[in-house]
């Protein structure tokens, strides 16, 4: 249950360029018993500002009550331990081909990114939880292709483990890592992750935060509103192309399973996620049937 908070306790946090605060009441009722997913991801993971601006959203929605878990990336920090060492990387189809050496690499970048973010967290004073492959793990996966190596996809998830650090006003904090059955580690893709426990969790949102608008027509016009159906239609017609295709498929798969929306939003903006959920205009684009 979302505790009872007024407009005056709210009007001493709530940031002066989000949205109206005297809409905020009305949306936290709406998320009322509902859980949102937010995947922290892109080009956002690496500028500090985005960071703490992205702490700070995570933060009030943990104070107005509403029920979340985080997942989230690491790509551009892994290019640049995986360049700091010398190692070359190859990708398959926009997944990384994953060695024994780039695994251990991969498991280190993820696990330091996952405690910076419950730590600034709880600096904030939200009391969060990491869930990586080393605590708390809550992934276990099968192998993506042998030619990738050490990528793995979702098998089974432990949603309990999550729902229950929910229950006590936590919030989860989860790695794209994952174990195999023999207790091997494996990088998964942080959307396929996102999406995977959206659907565990029947979530009203699922929002991925990346490093563009949101989804665009053909004439470049940014897309506030698309049906699954129609999505398809723009990767069948080339209007989506290259990395956006996973990204849209994953969006698809959930909204076709049980979570009630997803949005794509640019995570460069401050307050985004404010302005997705407590705003009838929203932020990026909402795909819902």
């Amino acid at each position: 249950m979302l505790k009872s908070i007024s407009l005056e306790e709210i009007k001493k946090f709530w940031p002066k360029d989000a949205p109206d605060i005297n809409n905020v009441p009305k949306y936290v009722s709406k998320y009322k018993k509902e859980k949102i997913v937010i995947k922290y991801g892109g080009n956002v993971l690496i500028d500090r500002n985005i960071f703490n601006s992205f702490i700070k959203d995570i933060n009030i929605l943990n104070k107005l009550g509403i029920s979340i878990a985080v997942v989230h990336g690491g790509g551009p920090r892994i290019e640049r331990e995986l360049a700091e060492k010398k190692l070359p990387t190859k990708f398959i189809n926009g997944l990384r081909v994953t060695d024994k050496n780039i695994i251990q690499i991969v498991e280190k970048v993820l696990i330091e990114f996952n405690k910076d973010i419950v730590n600034s967290l709880k600096k904030e004073g939200t009391d969060a939880i990491s869930i990586n492959s080393k605590m708390n793990n809550v992934i276990n996966v099968l192998p993506e292709k042998k030619e990738l190596g050490y990528v793995g996809i979702p098998d089974k998830i432990n949603v309990n483990t999550i729902v229950n650090i929910i229950n006590k006003k936590q919030i989860p904090v989860i790695a794209p890592l994952g174990l195999g059955v023999d207790n091997q580690t494996y990088n998964i893709n942080g959307d396929t992750v996102a999406n995977a426990i959206a659907k565990k969790l029947k979530a009203r949102r699922l929002l991925l935060m990346t490093n563009v608008e949101g989804v665009y027509d053909d004439r470049k016009k940014l897309i506030t509103e698309i049906k699954p159906f129609d999505l398809n239609n723009l990767i069948e017609w080339k209007v989506v192309q290259g990395g956006m295709i996973p990204k849209i498929k994953n969006c698809v798969d959930a909204v076709e399973n049980g979570v009630r929306g997803v949005v794509i939003l640019d995570g460069r903006k401050h307050h985004s996620i404010l302005h997705e959920i407590f705003s009838d205009k929203g932020s990026g684009t909402l795909i819902r049937k």
